[in-house]
């Protein structure tokens, strides 16, 4: 079941749109606190995104280029501000359509199947995994912190993706190799270790020093 996430500021409006898009099958939920639309977005992990221009505290064109950092989830615009001005500013923010208010729900309903069919058919569903602010990327292997992204090897991915569904607990070594040798990334004892002070010295350059830890004789864990 596909997830869409509202962005509106009118709850009258958002209530609407959930009410009728759970009738069409979607997993639908709209965020409270406008103050952590990103933390929401990142919790949620929804497929699609629909976000209104006229926000509290920061607007729809700040939270579409916060989550553009990282994901490249489908964002519909809705507003009532629909100007020429307006329409080709969302565009260059990232936005994939705008529907101007006041809109039939049948048209968004029409134009959500569209843009699900467009962006899921091939390449499937995009994910993000985050802790303590650092988001990690499944859909195109990078890391963010503090709108600094790192490109991540094959092995580099999978180690700190292993991490990431364990984060707090210590992932043993031996378990950590295992799941690499299952998807085909051969790697020894030795291997390991190199492939985790290079990870390192990657993070460290974008301000994530001592992210992973060290657990002398049983492996590593974030925290």
């Amino acid at each position: 079941m596909y997830r869409i996430l509202i962005v509106e500021d009118d709850f009258v409006i958002a209530n609407t749109l959930k009410d009728h898009l759970s009738k069409w099958g979607y997993e639908v939920d709209y965020v409270m606190d406008f103050k952590e639309v990103l933390t929401k977005f990142i919790n949620y992990n929804p497929q699609m995104v629909l976000m209104d221009i006229s926000l509290p505290f920061l607007n729809g064109y700040h939270w579409c280029t916060e989550i553009r950092r990282i994901s490249s989830v489908p964002i519909v615009f809705l507003s009532s501000a629909a100007d020429n001005m307006n329409i080709v500013m969302a565009m260059n923010m990232g936005a994939d359509d705008f529907i101007a208010k006041p809109f039939d729900l049948s048209v968004v309903t029409a134009k959500i199947q569209a843009l699900m069919r467009r962006s899921y058919s091939l390449s499937g569903q995009v994910n993000v995994m985050e802790h303590k602010g650092v988001i990690l990327n499944i859909g195109n292997a990078t890391l963010t912190y503090k709108n600094e992204k790192i490109e991540l090897t094959k092995n580099d991915f999978k180690i700190l993706q292993i991490l990431f569904e364990k984060a707090g607990t210590v992932v043993s070594r031996d378990s950590i190799m295992t799941r690499l040798w299952e998807d085909d990334n051969f790697v020894d004892d030795n291997t390991l270790t190199v492939n985790i002070t290079r990870i390192r010295k990657k993070i460290e350059e974008i301000g994530l020093i001592d992210f992973i830890k060290t657990k002398k004789g049983i492996g590593y864990l974030i925290e």
